[in-house]
């Protein structure tokens, strides 16, 4: 029976040993995978180290249920990938908004009164204002996502 993966933690960049682990493939394999798929590039920093970001550690992952559960050839694969990037494309440019994957969290009010009243009264205004800096990031990245419609 398969090993299932684990989750990936919210970091921004992977080091080749982190991406082997999460995604279940040797690191010279996903060197050789570079060479292979176009899409795939991780940022290199000193001594040629790779570092990969979220998107490319979901790439790699369905590069390999492509190759080792689906049966796909690379060649298959490189295709089936360029298909899967294209429909994407497409559906970004008809301005379908992609969710897949995005956990939806509902929370009734009392939470945040609970939440409120755990909270020493010295740190309740750092935590808003960090909340505000949150807040004011996700409308950027909303207006960045939006203007490439």
């Amino acid at each position: 029976m398969e090993k299932a993966l684990p989750s990936i933690p919210a970091k921004r960049y992977f080091t080749i040993g982190e991406v082997s682990d999460l995604c279940g493939v040797k690191p010279h394999v996903l060197r050789y995978w570079e060479q292979e798929f176009t899409q795939l590039r991780p940022m290199k920093r000193r001594g040629n180290r790779r570092y990969y970001q979220h998107h490319e550690v979901l790439m790699i992952r369905r590069i390999r249920d492509l190759l080792y559960d689906q049966g796909f050839t690379i060649s298959g694969a490189r295709n089936k990938l360029q298909e899967l990037v294209q429909v994407e494309r497409d559906k970004r440019r008809s301005g379908e908004v992609m969710l897949e994957g995005v956990e939806v969290i509902e929370v009734d009010d009392s939470t945040f009164s609970d939440f409120e009243d755990s909270v020493p009264v010295e740190e309740r205004e750092f935590i808003s204002q960090k909340l505000l800096f949150v807040r004011r990031e996700l409308f950027e990245i909303r207006d960045l996502l939006s203007s490439t419609h």
